[in-house]
């Protein structure tokens, strides 16, 4: 007899990561929902490679009547949750949307996920939950605290699945990513913006003296990463996914104005960010060796091939700048 093919829900499926993944397990033949609300950052073309081979529902997982119904019609066998407001600058502008998405969305979403009996559910959580770190990295075990209302909404649900795992046996997974970059990124974090800068002949804003540190994964290695999680990964627990590529914020602004054959004065350094961590860093030997999954492409090849496609779509780019803040970037 056949084995039944699994479905996947994938909240979020139409944002920057969300997608990414959507289009890995389409690719590998899952059968793949996708569920979006459709907010400023979600756009559908990033799903085009994949055309006919996703079911669609355009629903806010904050509305737990229509995302009942979504249930009850696809019936899926796991859920995983990349749905979330998740741009700093506009957390700190505007909590409210952060705390409604990224907790009480989550918390809607497990309990339909119980009632159902879904098999596994894998929430894509970030780094930003354990704050910053001067020296080492982050274990899966360190104390989470957040600097940010953005982190500090995360961390909550986190702090959710982690009761609903203990109280209700929900067969749930916890991911921490480390911060992602690549093609079709919405240009207000740092490298689609500074891109999308340049594409206007404006200077790369950086936000005080630019040595704030970042670890960088290219998003496809990302969405991989989760994948495997899901296939291997044990129930209950939480994995770092990061991609030990660390670089200084104008470092990377510089590397870009390289890779487009700018000067690299074309950077302004502007006011720091409230609360603005000093560095992220994550210790994913977890991942590495039960999933044994590692990055697979470097950051300066990753950053090339992020600017060279955004070269070809900067019309898409360019049409993303009505909605950008005057705040600024990750």
């Amino acid at each position: 007899m056949r084995k039944r093919v699994p479905k996947i829900l994938v909240t979020g499926g139409a944002g920057f990561i969300g997608s990414a993944f959507a289009r890995r397990a389409a690719r590998e033949n899952y059968r793949t929902v996708v569920v979006d609300k459709l907010t400023y950052a979600g756009d559908l073309r990033r799903l085009d490679e994949i055309k006919n081979r996703y079911i669609f529902h355009k629903v806010d997982i904050c509305e737990s009547k229509k995302l009942e119904t979504v249930f009850k019609k696809e019936s899926p066998d796991i859920v995983i949750n990349f749905a979330a407001s998740t741009h700093v600058d506009r957390s700190i502008q505007d909590p409210t949307p952060f705390s409604k998405t990224n907790y009480l969305g989550t918390q809607l979403l497990l309990d339909i996920s119980r009632r159902h009996g879904i098999k596994k559910f894998v929430h894509i959580s970030s780094d930003e939950v354990y704050g910053e770190i001067d020296n080492g990295s982050f274990t899966e075990d360190s104390a989470l605290k957040p600097n940010s209302p953005y982190a500090a909404s995360k961390a909550a649900a986190d702090l959710l699945i982690r009761s609903y795992i203990r109280t209700y046996g929900i067969p749930a997974i916890i991911i921490r990513p480390s911060n992602n970059y690549g093609c079709w990124q919405y240009p207000e974090k740092l490298i689609p913006l500074s891109i999308l800068k340049i594409l206007r002949n404006e200077k790369i804003p950086v936000y005080g003296n630019g040595r704030n540190i970042r670890e960088w994964l290219y998003v496809d290695d990302c969405a991989e990463g989760i994948l495997r999680i899901l296939e291997k990964g044990r129930t209950g627990e939480i994995y770092n996914l990061g991609g030990r590529e660390e670089k200084h914020n104008i470092d990377v602004a510089r590397m870009i104005l390289e890779i487009l054959h700018k000067d690299k004065n074309l950077i302004e350094f502007v006011e720091d960010r409230p609360g603005h961590d000093r560095r992220y860093s994550l210790d994913s030997h977890k991942v590495h060796e039960e999933i044994r999954w590692k990055p697979r492409l470097n950051f300066e090849d990753g950053l090339r091939i992020t600017v060279l496609w955004s070269l070809e779509h900067k019309d898409w780019l360019l049409c993303k700048w009505k909605n950008i803040l005057p705040l600024l970037h990750v």
